[in-house]
């Protein structure tokens, strides 16, 4: 594993067939600090296998539902359930959204955590992104929420909205709290890079040679030598 600096990077894994999500698994996690396994994304989702072949402190699990960009049709209550039973297998991350229901929410929060889980809560916003005011509150509502970490993400109009989203990480890193913080698309690309040296607790990429979760995501390889370039002497 390689570890610049004491930001992560975490690679999203999000394949409809369980053998290739594993392989792609397997192999990121040497480049990568976490995996995301992005259960809605499976045609029969199941987490054994990847708590099989690797670390759970090295695993993160979404069930992202259709109402926040994510496959998974099925109820909430089911939905919450799968991620539970991921944490109470041994999974060190597990990922809810904000705009779950809050008994939902806060009941997995609190189940995780007992079973030594960390939880991001998480907000993710395809459209547009919010004004700095909503943007602050959405913050301090993931904070209030219990969980250890935030993560918002939206799509930027231009490089002000790239600006005010990676600014937060200058409130987050004033109450404590470990945050999540860029753009997706083109417009975007660039905070996933940038978030690593002001204050972003994690940056997400695509596994190298599979297809990524979420626009705007450089494969891990790629991400790697930039950060190389970065942090070389010279």
């Amino acid at each position: 594993m390689t570890t610049i600096g004491l930001a992560k990077v975490c690679v999203s894994i999000a394949e409809s067939e369980l053998p290739r999500a594993l392989a792609l698994a397997q192999e990121s996690a040497a480049l990568a600090d976490l995996v995301e396994i992005r259960l809605d994304a499976l045609v029969a989702p199941d987490f054994a296998p990847f708590l099989a072949q690797l670390p759970g402190s090295q695993l993160l699990f979404t069930c992202r539902p259709e109402w926040e960009g994510g496959g998974y049709r099925g109820s909430e209550e089911d939905r919450v359930a799968l991620l539970a039973a991921t944490a109470a297998a041994g999974a060190g991350f597990v990922d809810i959204e904000l705009r779950t229901a809050e008994p939902l929410r806060t009941s997995l929060i609190k189940g995780a955590q007992a079973g030594g889980a960390q939880v991001i809560v998480s907000w993710h916003d395809f459209k547009t992104t919010a004004s700095p005011q909503a943007l602050l509150s959405i913050l301090q509502e993931q904070y209030r929420s219990g969980a250890d970490w935030g993560k918002i993400v939206t799509t930027p109009r231009d490089y002000c909205d790239v600006l005010r989203v990676l600014a937060l990480q200058e409130t987050a890193a004033e109450i404590g709290f470990p945050l999540c913080a860029f753009c997706m698309g083109r417009i975007g690309m660039i905070s996933r890079v940038a978030t690593l040296g002001l204050g972003g607790a994690m940056t997400y990429a695509a596994p190298d040679g599979g297809q990524s979760a979420a626009p705007g995501q450089l494969p891990i390889s790629d991400l790697r030598r930039i950060q190389e370039l970065l942090h070389a002497d010279g």
